[in-house]
């Protein structure tokens, strides 16, 4: 199998495994926001944003590296028992630490949900640890089932305690430390990590090496962090909290938009380090990032477009004016797509330096564009601002990853896709049926023929793909 249909398989095999659950979760929301009050949503809505800040912290990204590395050692059995338990021992460590300050600080914090944020922290590092040391040994299969019986058993244990022995924001939050425990230790058992751990391989030149990675990737996480903490805290202040309200109901929609493309991504960082010193490198790497900002621009066109048609149904009256933010947002989410396309030329280089740079960078934009519209152009701020950071940190790394490998982009396609965008916004805030339906029509005739090549060699893959989940093979 060739290198871009190995990419569509991987693909299509985690996005089975992710999608059905994105969905199912998606509908139980109108459940939980009925059973929980506004106030246990946004304990566990806090909880899991502090969560998502806290990990990167704790292991110091090392996750990143051991999935990095063992693609380096993937036939290499002592350097797999080296890297695993190198990183095992040293997150056994790491998160001794985070417990024994949060200990100490936690006697100071008068909240009944404080303990929980202690636990969830570790339990979410080692589902991800074993959720990378699948990916990192090529196993996308394991990988995917993994991140299947998390989310699965979430909503499972969601509904049982929520619904069954109604215990609030205590159900959701304990169902999540359920949920990351079964993920981890199906992977433990699945892959049999025991047998890659060995104390004699622990290798602290090596860890240093790994560190040096990872460590420049936490920036990274924070300044995007930072940016979405800001965005709303910005708005809150400035506009009130009835003004956040929309603007998060707007983002609802290029929150979907991203979640496809990170599956995609999953697959794509690997691709990108395993081929990365291959001769024809510059046409790979091209091939690939032009076929998918090919695809992700339709996937985002087309939501555009039927946007007109389907706002009034999937969103309630009285958040009306998020309908105008929706394809500026969309916009900034394909800059962010872009960025991500060409990342991961940083991550299989091993230059991780780079992206926190331009991170950085990028996130100081966003906040100053941000605070210094937002009284001239209300809520259009803070879309138009993330706009602005990712074109920025878009353009900027496409300039900076030529020093490293020369990935040529179609011109045709970006003018093409210039002009269908630019044809949208016009007819979507004009907003006339008529008009709308045209473009409809002629954004999906624009999407099937720019991507006739690959919908040729979905179709076989897919088949193959499904034939190997009903043999469980790996």
């Amino acid at each position: 199998m060739n290198r871009e249909k190995q990419l569509v398989k991987n693909t299509a095999i985690i996005t089975i495994g992710k999608i059905g659950t994105q969905f199912v979760s998606f509908f139980l929301l109108p459940l939980y926001t009925k059973l929980l009050s506004t106030e246990e949503y946004g304990i566990v809505d806090l909880l899991n944003t502090y969560i998502t800040l806290l990990v990167p912290i704790v292991t110091l990204q090392i996750e990143q590296s051991l999935f990095r590395y063992l693609i380096d050692y993937r036939e290499d059995e002592n350097g797999k028992k080296k890297i695993i338990t190198t990183v095992i021992l040293s997150v056994i460590v790491q998160c001794l630490i985070y417990l024994g300050i949060y200990i100490i600080i936690g006697r100071f914090i008068q909240n009944e949900y404080k303990y929980f944020l202690a636990t969830n922290v570790v339990a979410c590092i080692f589902s991800s640890i074993m959720l990378q040391i699948s990916r990192g040994l090529g196993d996308n299969l394991t990988y995917t089932k993994g991140t299947f019986i998390s989310a699965i058993s979430i909503i499972l244990f969601n509904i049982l305690f929520i619904v069954g022995f109604n215990m609030g924001a205590y159900g959701m939050i304990i169902s999540s430390l359920i949920s990351n425990l079964l993920s981890a230790t199906y992977i433990f058992i699945k892959k049999k990590v025991i047998k890659y751990i060995d104390i004699k391989t622990l290798n602290l030149k090596k860890l240093k090496e790994m560190y040096k990675y990872s460590v420049p990737l936490i920036p990274n996480a924070i300044s995007w962090w930072v940016v979405n903490a800001s965005d709303r805290t910005i708005i809150t202040t400035v506009l009130g909290t009835s003004a956040n309200g929309i603007y998060s109901a707007a983002n609802k929609f290029s929150n979907l938009f991203i979640v496809f493309y990170n599956i995609f991504n999953i697959t794509w960082t690997e691709a990108a380090a395993v081929h990365i010193n291959d001769q024809d490198k510059e046409e790979f790497f091209s091939k690939i990032i032009n076929t998918s900002f090919r695809i992700f621009s339709c996937i985002g066109l087309l939501i555009i477009a039927i946007m007109p048609f389907l706002f009034n149904i999937l969103i309630n009256e009285k958040f009306g004016e998020a309908y105008y933010q929706i394809p500026i947002l969309m916009l900034s989410t394909l800059f962010n797509i872009v960025v991500g396309l060409f990342s991961v030329v940083y991550v299989a280089k091993k230059l991780t330096k780079e992206i926190a740079k331009t991170s950085i960078i990028s996130a100081m934009i966003n906040i100053i564009s941000n605070m210094l519209l937002i009284r001239y152009i209300g809520l259009y701020a803070a879309s138009i601002s993330t706009v602005i950071a990712y074109f920025v940190m878009a353009i900027t790394r496409y300039f900076d990853i030529k020093k490293y490998i020369k990935i040529k982009i179609s011109k045709k396609l970006i003018l093409s896709i210039t002009i269908i965008m630019i044809l949208l916004f016009i007819t979507y805030y004009y907003n006339n049926i008529y008009m709308n339906f045209i473009m409809l029509f002629v954004t999906m005739i624009y999407s099937i023929i720019v991507n006739r090549d690959l919908i040729k060699i979905i179709k076989p893959v897919l088949q193959k793909v499904k034939i190997k989940f009903q043999k469980g093979e790996r």
